[in-house]
């Protein structure tokens, strides 16, 4: 697989930035390095996905797929904090990120470790299993996130999807409907989509 942020190992030399943002009404400081999503600022699928999300049971289960260093994750553990975040990706660097910016924001209601797509992911019963998925790793890795994301969520669990349209929108919405019986579009802006299938 070539060099890219959904490498395990990212071999682009370490050069750490730190830098604020605002997000769901919280400031975050964040540490953001080379080799991971979106160094320099919160992407704007993100932002969308973060503003768009709603959580029914404020006390439930959240799983944030290929969280990076951390702004989905950090953003709703800090938006909901009676409810567990657990947060993944397959890249060590993003894992040890958002390690380091959960602890910079004093943010505890949060279990992060590594994991490619869901196989590390014990958890079967989430509220809510949210991603920003990685477009570059190709169509096989996304959809296999909304499948294992199927068998990880509860009953009445959500899974929310954010994509562009131009990269492949259409598509996720079919596997989407094909999975769970029903997709919605929650929000979109500048060719951004949120999807939402809720597992009956």
């Amino acid at each position: 697989m070539t060099e890219h942020y959904y490498s395990r190992k990212p071999g682009t030399e370490s050069n750490p930035v730190k830098w604020q943002s605002e997000l769901k009404g919280n400031s975050f400081r964040f540490k953001t390095d080379s080799g991971v999503f979106s160094k320099k600022e919160v992407d704007f699928g993100s932002r969308l996905l973060i503003d768009t999300f709603d959580l029914k049971n404020e006390t439930g289960l959240i799983l944030d797929v290929g969280c990076g260093y951390g702004p989905i994750g950090l953003s709703l553990a800090k938006a909901y904090p009676d409810a567990t975040v657990h947060m993944v990706d397959v890249n060590e660097r993003a894992i040890m990120l958002a390690e380091d910016n959960a602890a910079e924001n004093k943010i505890e209601n949060v279990e992060i470790y590594e994991s490619d797509r869901l196989t590390g992911v014990e958890e079967k019963e989430f509220n809510a299993i949210l991603t920003n998925p990685p477009i570059r790793a190709g169509k096989k890795v996304v959809h296999d996130i909304f499948e294992q994301s199927f068998l990880h969520l509860a009953e009445g669990g959500e899974l929310w999807v954010v994509i562009q349209k131009k990269q492949g929108a259409p598509s996720a919405m079919e596997k989407m409907k094909e999975l769970f019986g029903q997709v919605d579009i929650a929000a979109k802006s500048k060719g951004y989509f949120i999807l939402k299938s809720v597992k009956c």
